[in-house]
C-alpha cells in the first residue's frame, strides 16, 4: 500500500493550524490589540465563556499582568449553559460549568474570551446571560480562532487569533498546556 493513500484510510486526520510558537505569538499579538484598545483596563474587565475560553481568558489575563505590566485585569467565567438555544435537545442531563463573576458589569467594557467562533450560537448565549449581572457599557468579542463560513447569527470577533476556512465535517480543536499537555490548534477531518 501507498504511504500516500494511508492517511485517506485512517477515520480521522488531521492537520496542524497553529503550533506551540505560533499559538504564543497569537496570544501576544491579541494582548497587545487589547492593550490598544483598553489602556489600563479600568474601565474593562474579560469574560471567558465556559468550558474552553477560559484557558485563553486566563492566558491573556497573565500576558497582560505579568508581560505587558498592566496592574489588574479583572477575569470572569460566564456559563452559558441554560442560556443556548438547543439545551433541551440533549437527551442525556445537561452539566452546568461554575459561572464566577465577582465584579459589576454595569457600564464596564466587557470583552467575551472563547477559543473558536463558529457559528456564533454560544456568543449570542452569552449575551443573553451577560445580562444577569448589569448592563455592559460595550461589548466586545475575541477569539483565537474564527471559522469563516460557518455562522448561523450575524456575529464576527472585534478580535482574532488566525481565521480559518474549514467545512462542515471538519474541526477545529483547541489544546492548551493546562488541560491536553500542549498549546496546539488542529483541523480535524472526521
Amino acid at each position: 500500500m501507498y504511504p500516500e493513500y494511508i492517511s485517506e484510510l485512517t477515520p480521522m486526520s488531521q492537520k496542524v493550524l497553529l503550533n506551540a510558537k505560533e499559538v504564543q505569538i497569537a496570544l501576544h499579538r491579541l494582548a497587545c490589540q487589547l492593550i490598544e484598545n483598553h489602556d489600563t483596563f479600568s474601565n474593562t474587565v474579560l469574560i471567558g465563556i465556559q468550558p474552553r475560553g477560559i484557558y485563553l481568558a486566563e492566558r491573556l489575563k497573565t500576558l497582560l499582568e505579568a508581560d505587558y505590566k498592566i496592574k489588574k485585569v479583572s477575569l470572569g467565567y460566564l456559563d452559558i449553559t441554560f442560556y443556548r438555544d438547543d439545551f433541551r435537545r440533549s437527551d442525556k442531563p445537561l452539566e452546568a460549568n461554575t459561572t464566577n463573576i465577582d465584579f459589576i458589569v454595569e457600564d464596564k467594557k466587557v470583552v467575551f474570551i472563547d477559543d473558536v467562533l463558529y457559528t456564533g450560537r454560544s456568543i449570542r448565549s452569552a449575551l443573553t446571560a451577560i445580562q444577569s449581572f448589569g448592563r455592559p457599557l460595550e461589548i466586545e468579542l475575541l477569539t483565537l480562532i474564527d471559522r469563516r463560513f460557518s455562522r448561523h447569527l450575524p456575529i464576527q470577533p472585534d478580535y482574532r487569533g488566525r481565521q480559518v476556512d474549514a467545512i462542515n465535517d471538519e474541526k477545529v480543536k483547541v489544546c492548551w498546556k493546562e488541560n491536553e499537555g500542549e498549546d496546539a490548534v488542529y483541523l480535524v477531518k472526521s
